[in-house]
């Protein structure tokens, strides 16, 4: 054998946490509803159905990476700050903040786990960063209009 022991089809294991994954629908919604100018932080917690505070933390963040410009003012909101495809989903993650970073490690570790797990999680989280890395924004955003043409999106 020498497996590890498959989970059962109905075991989800979470690999994003609640706020990289509202990271993401933030960059989405914005790119759908920023042609006619900024998209208020109101706006966005209306729709995500989420008090402002708790997504004006992660709509800085994006700014401060250059993935969102903010503009302030009572027309001020939130765009793209490039083009959609230069946007990839590993990249809001890494923005807001809920991708670990792999390089950071805890101050006493085991052998098994400096020589074993941590190599063997390394090397996930690397497969997994490259795979959110082909996911941009513009085909998130096609995704979410066809969603919405067919009545099924928000």
């Amino acid at each position: 054998m020498g497996r590890l022991a498959e989970y059962p089809p109905h075991v989800h294991m979470q690999l994003l946490t609640r706020k990289g994954i509202l990271a993401i629908a933030a960059v989405i919604d914005i790119a759908l509803h920023a042609r006619s100018g900024p998209v208020a932080a109101k706006a966005l917690a209306t729709r995500h159905r989420l008090p402002p505070r708790h997504l004006e933390p992660v709509l800085q963040a994006l700014v401060h990476h250059g993935i969102l410009k903010g503009t302030r003012g009572p027309r001020g909101g939130y765009e793209l700050a490039r083009e959609k495809h230069r946007i990839t989903a590993d990249e809001i993650l890494r923005a807001a903040g809920t991708v670990d970073d792999i390089e950071s490690k805890p101050n006493e570790r085991s052998k098994l786990l400096d020589q074993v797990v941590m190599p063997a999680l390394s090397e996930a989280e690397q497969a997994f960063a490259t795979a959110l890395s082909r996911i941009n924004i513009e085909e998130l955003a096609r995704s979410a209009e066809g969603a919405r043409k067919s009545g099924s999106g928000r």
